[in-house]
């Protein structure tokens, strides 16, 4: 009992009564990995961390609309953000035409700067950049199949899809995400190894 009470659908079912502490608890739990996912379509910690609140916020706000997958509320919050951190590179990159359009004063890079943090950052935003091409379907699919290891089955559940056509959808998915990362790279040679997605190595 102890055990069923403690499992994601015991505690979302405590929160829906007004259990704080169980909404508290679910939040520890996933924190983490929706930290990460976030990160990984933003690149860079400020955003993520942002995108990682909003995603819980939209968990209470959308709670009638909350579907589990094999007992975990975890699908649902990682195509959640998704959503928020798109909503979030739109309205940036609006925000960065604006500033692009005005006068500003030449910036040089800090010669003092980690050059380890600058090629990490590069890395991240040449990740952030290639999942960014990706339709808003494919991109639910690749974070949950890729980054966060569920099944096709149980990430086409999560998407309402048949499982064959998650499957062709995360064959596409994969070749466009390739395609953009050895892009980059002809564009850019990297001095270390480029960005390999979790899942994919040999």
């Amino acid at each position: 009992m102890g055990s069923i009470e403690t499992g994601d659908e015991g505690l979302w079912r405590r929160s829906l009564l007004g259990d704080g502490d169980a909404f508290g608890a679910l939040y520890d739990r996933h924190r983490d990995r929706i930290f990460r996912h976030a990160y990984r379509l933003r690149g860079n910690h400020h955003d993520a961390e942002d995108i990682m609140a909003a995603s819980f916020l939209e968990l209470w706000r959308r709670r009638k609309d909350v579907r589990m997958v094999d007992g975990s509320i975890l699908p649902w919050l990682l195509v959640t953000t998704t959503n928020v951190a798109r909503n979030r590179a739109r309205a940036a990159a609006r925000h960065q035409r604006l500033l692009n359009s005005l006068p500003r004063s030449r910036q040089t890079d800090d010669p003092s700067a980690d050059p380890y943090r600058r090629y990490q950052n590069q890395l991240d935003e040449d990740l952030a950049q290639a999942l960014a091409t990706l339709t808003a379907e494919d991109l639910h699919l690749v974070s949950l199949i890729v980054f966060e290891e569920h099944t096709i089955s149980a990430a086409a559940t999560a998407l309402g899809l048949t499982p064959a056509a998650a499957k062709s959808r995360m064959h596409r998915a994969r070749q466009r995400l390739r395609a953009a990362l050895d892009g980059d790279a002809a564009q850019h040679p990297p001095t270390a190894p480029a960005p390999v997605l979790e899942g994919e190595r040999p």
